[in-house]
């Protein structure tokens, strides 16, 4: 299992028009057979800060990225971020894997 933790930036008047965006790719992407979870969260204290908690099966994070939904997302809320956005990745400890999906 992959999880991709993303933190972007945007620009205060892109604002309404990125969630929108994000939203489309969001729902898209839930729809993947290797996504697991797509969360979508905005910061409480910096609304222009947003949160994306992304969980894929091996292989899921190489097939999101050549989706069309996810090119288009990309595309569109380039020029929307106030700086690049950062995504780091991770593997879970804990829970445990519930489902058969592989843990480190």
């Amino acid at each position: 299992m992959l999880i991709y933790c993303v933190t972007i930036f945007v620009k205060p008047e892109y604002r309404d028009a990125f969630i929108k965006a994000t939203l489309v790719n969001a729902r898209n992407t839930r729809k993947e057979p290797a996504n697991i979870r797509f969360d979508v969260l905005q910061s409480t204290e910096d609304p222009d800060r947003f949160f994306l908690y992304e969980v894929y099966r091996e292989g899921g994070v190489d097939a999101h990225k050549a989706t069309a939904h996810y090119k288009k997302w990309r595309e569109t809320v380039e020029k929307m971020m106030a700086q690049p956005r950062q995504g780091v990745q991770h593997h879970n400890l804990f829970p445990e894997s519930e489902d058969g999906f592989k843990t480190k």
